[in-house]
């Protein structure tokens, strides 16, 4: 990679598609139609959030599929059982 020492930003060359871009642009919030770097590190934050996202969704999907985990999950449930009631009488 291309970096200067100390530099916190990466210089690189890109080759993309032009009706990308055009669609990109035409899409893009007025602010970022005439910054073409800004829509692209826009672009790629958005890119990473929702992967990361997706991820997280997939993770805990798993969890939740896992036996252990729900038995153990079932278990903490029904030890709070009793104190959700804690403190409230029967109402009438």
């Amino acid at each position: 990679m291309a970096t200067r020492a100390g530099s916190k930003t990466i210089r690189r060359s890109v080759v993309l598609p032009a009706g990308l871009v055009e669609e990109a642009v035409a899409l893009a919030p007025i602010e970022l139609r005439g910054n073409l770097n800004q829509l692209t590190v826009t672009a790629l934050r958005e890119f990473t959030a929702r992967r990361r996202a997706l991820a997280f969704s997939d993770a805990m999907a798993a969890m939740a599929a896992d036996p252990a985990i729900r038995k153990e999950s079932a278990a903490i449930a029904g030890e709070f059982t009793a104190a959700e009631r804690d403190g409230l009488g029967d109402r009438k």
